[in-house]
């Protein structure tokens, strides 16, 4: 226990030493998109990330998958470059390109070395401001979109998911797939990505973040050249409010030899002042792993499944609480049904004392290896960024978890989480 101890104080010690060096310098360009930069010249190595408030939230049922498929085409040939000639000139310079999306935000990054940097920076301004959305592409890359939405119609898990936030957000656009459905991808032409694009990918909705070996002037003339040139919305676009649906109950048949079970309703924003007492609480519900109570109820006591995870997910808008379970079909029920008394005996008593010590040695102990790279802090970061966390976010994290009570996770837990919103959708029933 001594040697546990010292370990998870050593861990702490080197959080409070890795903050003490974590300046994140902040600023906006003179078209309103923000600019987040750290200083680091351990590595010669530049790492830059954008997001754009153009998630699968600005899509609509009759568009369905426009706002990833937009996303999708912007890396794929930039100002007349094709996209195998673009590829390449990212591969000659040593430079890594990647793009990422959700239902919130568009997003694209590129790593180089910082004596590339210039090369690097000018082509991820391309691509970022000149996509071609070439028409013989489109049509390829729908071809696959629609493939893949297909095989996914087969799978349980997929099945599973769909039919979840369906229930959770009905016609919000949150409860659409992002990768939209058949009908409507097939409907997208260039013109369409042409006109997303010019209307979602907006200054004052961009976030820049920089991190790596470069000065504090190199990194604002860099923060202009991405940002500038795109179009200024002086209002923020306003994502719908999120209608609490009651529950629902929807069961699906599948050949799969197992069921897969989700459980959950929308609870939280992004920027909540519950949000780490409930993070905090669900380790120790669902989030823990194998010190979890629903893993220790689930599968050691009873061998129900081999596993079994909860999670919050906030968005701009509520996101959703989910627990998720795959098991034998004709275990299903008595699966749920320990999962709704476990979730509800942890609303009614909270954790116990020595549940909430080991949950915050984790928590505390592990923030450290969450941010040993220049790529994770770059991740942490953009999230920051983009959702406008405080700056000092990050340096009074561990701090903030070590003060939660267990009184604070029980009260969070019967203010927030309300079973009877709760939905249930379970494929492979018998």
């Amino acid at each position: 226990m001594l040697i546990k101890n010292i370990f998870i104080l050593g861990l702490f010690l080197f959080s409070n030493f890795t903050f003490a060096k974590l300046d994140i310098q902040h600023w906006k360009s003179d078209n309103g998109a923000r600019i987040y930069f750290i200083e680091n010249h351990d590595l010669p190595i530049l790492d830059i990330n954008v997001d754009f408030r153009a998630g699968s939230v600005k899509d609509t049922i009759q568009n369905s998958g426009l706002a990833s498929l937009t996303n999708h085409m912007m890396v794929l040939g930039s100002d007349g470059i094709n996209e195998e000639d673009l590829a390449n000139k990212f591969i000659d310079l040593g430079a890594q390109l990647d793009s990422s999306f959700d239902q919130d935000k568009s997003g694209f990054s590129v790593r180089t070395l910082s004596d590339k940097k210039n090369e690097a920076v000018d082509l991820l301004t391309l691509v970022l401001h000149k996509p071609n959305f070439d028409s013989d592409i489109l049509e390829r890359e729908k071809k696959r979109y629609i493939a893949s939405i297909n095989q996914s119609k087969t799978m349980p898990s997929s099945i599973a998911s769909k039919a979840f936030m369906k229930a959770l957000y009905n016609q919000h656009p949150y409860g659409l797939p992002s990768s939209g459905e058949v009908d409507t991808i097939k409907k997208i032409r260039k013109k369409d990505l042409h006109d997303f694009y010019t209307n979602s990918y907006l200054s004052n909705e961009l976030s820049i973040v920089i991190v790596g070996d470069i000065s504090r002037r190199e990194a604002e003339n860099f923060g202009n050249k991405i940002s500038l040139g795109f179009s200024e919305n002086k209002m923020i676009s306003v994502i719908p409010s999120v209608d609490y649906n009651k529950g629902q109950n929807i069961e699906i048949s599948h050949p799969a030899k197992q069921a897969h079970l989700f459980y959950g309703a929308p609870i939280i924003k992004r920027g909540d002042p519950d949000f780490l007492t409930l993070y905090l609480g669900n380790y120790i519900l669902g989030g823990g792993g194998f010190v979890s109570r629903l893993t220790q109820e689930i599968r050691e006591d009873r061998g129900l499944a081999y596993s079994v995870y909860s999670y919050f997910m906030p968005f701009i808008e509520v996101g959703p609480f989910q627990i998720g379970i795959q098991t034998k079909k004709s275990q299903v029920k008595q699966a749920k049904e320990l999962i709704q008394k476990t979730v509800s005996d942890f609303i009614k008593n909270g954790p116990t004392r020595s549940e909430l010590r080991r949950a915050k040695d984790f928590m505390i102990g592990g923030f450290p290896l969450r941010l040993d790279s220049n790529k994770k802090i770059l991740e942490y970061v953009s999230m920051m960024a983009f959702y406008g966390y405080p700056l000092d976010y990050l340096e009074t994290f561990t701090d903030k978890i070590d003060k939660i009570t267990a009184e604070e996770i029980k009260s969070a837990f019967q203010r927030r989480v309300d079973m009877s919103k709760f939905s249930t959708v379970i494929v492979g029933s018998e």
